[in-house]
């Protein structure tokens, strides 16, 4: 069985919270997972994210691979306010190595709304 979305593959690779784990044959390798994210797009990531994430300290995934998967769809899509406050909001829950990070994204988000 092939994965049809990124957040399918996730689900197989780290399991989910909310729901069960689907069956699958497919080979779980953590380095095929993050070549499918290093690829998709934001709106994939964002999807993703969201789906396994909604409280946004909750969920399966690691650590490591939801700040890869917000610098990967910020990179994509640096001028989205909304998108750089909740990256900002994610690291700080899993700061405070980031937090410096995480108060620059809330600042870039906060001068993009004021220049409208």
């Amino acid at each position: 069985m092939r994965h049809g979305t990124l957040t399918e593959h996730a689900r197989c690779v780290y399991g989910d919270e909310y729901r069960p784990t689907p069956e699958c044959d497919a080979e779980h390798l953590e380095q095929f997972f993050v070549e499918e994210l290093t690829f998709a797009d934001a709106d994939t990531i964002v999807a993703m994210l969201h789906e396994l994430s909604p409280q946004l300290v909750d969920g399966n995934l690691p650590v490591w691979i939801r700040n890869l998967a917000y610098r990967l769809a910020l990179l994509q899509r640096p001028d989205d306010p909304e998108l750089l406050r909740e990256a900002g909001h994610s690291l700080f829950m899993h700061g405070p190595d980031w937090d410096g990070i995480a108060a620059e994204l809330a600042r870039r988000a906060e001068e993009l709304e004021a220049r409208g």
